[in-house]
């Protein structure tokens, strides 16, 4: 929750104004004071360090441009998908696997190929490879090798992420398994992928830029 006017408990904090400029540490009481005077808001945008950085701001606008950014970047962000295969993968699944593959590659997702073994398989670790190798050739007009196949225990996995949107060509469009003629593909409605092997990436809190430039900004405040 983020703490705005007499609500921030800490006995001093780091100042900063809604254009970026350092006022330096002083007193909660004279922070608020300042912002006050100025009509605004005084709002903690970083509470984990000490001492936390509060900004002057008009809180409604802070708050409506902060929920506009989030958008944005969850809009935007990269995520990881995974697609598994076995040894045994029949021609008629393997379409159907590229062909959602092919769809993550132009939402513009990486993607993360796995081929688990079970029993004897795992005496044909090889064969993994050659699954993995035949895939990087069929998807080579939509993506890239990021990660080439690696063994890992009893699986064999490698990630590709997508060629630039201008690049790329799909090759695996789809009806019931079965590679489709562009012409049907055109007369063809969009079908809901199959989302069930999403696996999304963890990404990390970011810290403002503001908030990096207070921490780093010399203490001109003191004596």
């Amino acid at each position: 929750m983020t703490r705005i006017n007499d609500r921030i408990r800490a006995p001093k904090v780091r100042v900063v104004t809604s254009d970026g400029q350092q006022l330096g540490v002083m007193s909660s009481r004279e922070a608020l004071a300042k912002a006050q005077s100025l009509g605004l808001d005084l709002v903690e945008i970083a509470g984990q360090v000490d001492p936390p950085v509060c900004k002057i701001v008009d809180y409604g606008k802070y708050k409506y441009e902060q929920a506009k950014l989030k958008k944005q970047k969850s809009k935007s962000a990269t995520r990881m998908k995974e697609v598994k295969f076995r040894v045994g993968t029949g021609q008629h699944d393997y379409n159907i696997k590229l062909g959602r593959a092919e769809t993550f590659l132009e939402g513009n997702h990486k993607c993360r190929f796995v081929l688990q073994f079970r029993g004897r398989e795992n005496a044909h670790k090889d064969l993994g490879f050659v699954v993995l190798n035949r895939i990087i050739e069929d998807l080579k007009t939509m993506a890239q090798v990021d990660q080439p196949p690696r063994l890992n225990g009893r699986a064999v996995a490698m990630i590709l992420s997508p060629l630039p949107a201008h690049q790329r060509k799909r090759k695996f469009h789809l009806f019931h398994g079965e590679l489709m003629e562009e012409d049907d593909f055109e007369d063809e409605e969009n079908h809901d992928a199959d989302l069930d092997d999403e696996v999304p990436d963890e990404v990390p809190d970011e810290v403002p830029d503001e908030v990096s430039e207070a921490i780093e900004a010399p203490d001109n405040t003191q004596p």
